[in-house]
């Protein structure tokens, strides 16, 4: 892309033939990225957000009700993430994620989770380009719509292979190519070499999008810089502040926070999105995966005080709604008195 150094964040793009309003991705997190997030994620502001990562096989192998009524209720173009290590497999997922709606596929070839590499897939693909490159072929055979591919530098400091993999997918038919700027074996550990994605950006002409302790407008605008990339993706701050993908689109064009419009209230957006996975989950499932992110929201939004430290505890403990959800009232109802803390 001419424009990857020249068109600000808050810019548009496209993948294929599909626009994007603006070039602050949401990036896939296991566990985290559910409907509910990925809803407030693209209501913050996101350019696009991207499903939390499916496994294949077994997506072929279970009903597709699940998913056709998640991506139906998703917002934006729908863009879902793929992992797995048979080809076959692969392209019957990606064949099957599109007839339900999925607008963009994206490969998983950067996961560095041992349940995920122990099966030799994610970033353990790196290991062996032409087998990764026969998932490659066989999504971009299965489907219509674009197929894009997420990286790591490579497995580990001595098998740096990010360029060759992107160049390869790239004249295959891939048409954006994403690097978090770590080797699989860093796992999260260190900091991201933004630098080293500047060779992939020299290996391709797709939108190149670079991953990995974006945080906010500086850190993404450095990313930018030195890794020539056309767009940012960002992934764990986003946890506890859905928001905060937008806002670094938002900061590009002069704007306020999220969290600084008048209407914003803390209490109420964070018992919506409990609610929200209640509803999707069901209650039983939904209070067990709801407080991880009530934990981030508490953390992240309030002065860490005694008592706060007290009723976060009470909340955590809690299976019950009726009581977690007046307890989350109470603490985050002085909110707007803790601007400067929220920001």
């Amino acid at each position: 892309m001419d424009d990857h150094l020249t068109a600000a964040l808050h810019q548009p793009f496209q993948i294929g033939n599909i626009s994007v309003r603006n070039r602050v991705l949401a990036a896939p997190l296991s566990g985290v990225s559910d409907l509910p997030f990925r809803q407030r994620s693209w209501a913050g502001g996101a350019g696009i957000v991207v499903s939390e990562m499916i496994a294949s096989r077994e997506l072929c192998y279970s009903s597709d009700e699940s998913m056709r009524r998640s991506l139906s209720e998703e917002a934006g173009p729908v863009m879902l993430q793929l992992a797995g290590f048979e080809a076959h497999w692969m392209g019957e997922a990606a064949k099957m994620a599109e007839a339900n709606g999925a607008e963009i596929i994206d490969i998983n070839m950067g996961c560095p989770a041992r349940k995920v590499t122990g099966k030799a897939s994610g970033s353990a693909l790196m290991r062996d380009l032409d087998h990764a490159m026969t998932l490659v072929d066989a999504a971009i055979a299965a489907v219509n719509v674009p197929v894009t591919l997420k990286m790591r530098l490579g497995w580990d400091d001595e098998t740096i292979n990010a360029p060759e993999l992107a160049r390869r997918a790239v004249d295959a038919g891939v048409q954006m190519i994403t690097v978090h700027g770590r080797t699989r074996c860093q796992f999260y550990e260190g900091s991201a070499d933004w630098d080293a994605v500047l060779a992939v950006r020299d290996e391709v002409d797709v939108p190149l999008v670079v991953n990995g302790d974006i945080v906010d407008l500086s850190s993404a605008e450095e990313a930018r810089s030195k890794s020539g990339a056309d767009a940012v993706m960002v992934g764990r701050a986003g946890q506890g502040a859905p928001w905060i993908v937008g806002d670094i689109a938002r900061a590009s064009a002069g704007l306020e926070p999220f969290t600084a419009d008048p209407s914003f209230n803390a209490a109420d957006y964070v018992i919506a999105h409990y609610d929200a996975m209640l509803s999707h989950y069901g209650e039983r499932v939904g209070t067990r995966h709801a407080r991880k992110h009530l934990g981030w929201y508490i953390d992240g939004l309030l002065p860490q005080t005694q008592i706060v430290a007290e009723q976060r505890q009470e909340i955590m403990r809690s299976h019950l709604p009726e009581k977690v959800i007046p307890l989350l009232r109470t603490l985050f109802e002085n909110f707007r008195d803790n601007k400067a803390v929220a920001a």
